[in-house]
């Protein structure tokens, strides 16, 4: 009597089964090798969520984010250093204004 015990989520994922030639023992039992082919499920961690800044705010005082956005870019001077520096100074400031002006949206 030959059988492969396996558990019924993934019983379509056993592709192939064959015996191996002299591996029985004296009392009939034969051992069986599978071929199982299976995906693993991805898990996604929780990851730190960027906040959700409020739109109609911001669309409402357009000019005004605007404004001080051209102010403090003017006054960090982006010319000097590496593209890193002033790629953080550019963020920066963007952050800032708009956590500033026009906040996350509350849910």
């Amino acid at each position: 009597m030959d059988c492969i015990r396996v558990k019924h989520r993934l019983r379509n994922s056993v592709k192939d089964v064959h015996t191996l030639p002299g591996a029985g023992t004296d009392c009939g039992l034969n051992l069986l090798v599978a071929k199982i082919w299976t995906r693993l499920k991805k898990i996604i961690r929780f990851q730190k969520r960027r906040p959700q800044w409020d739109l109609k705010k911001l669309y409402a005082q357009r000019q005004r984010v605007q404004d001080t956005l051209e102010e403090k870019l003017d006054a960090n001077g982006c010319d000097g250093g590496n593209v890193e520096m002033q790629w953080n100074n550019i963020k920066e400031c963007v952050l800032d204004t708009v956590s500033d002006l026009v906040g996350e949206v509350k849910k």
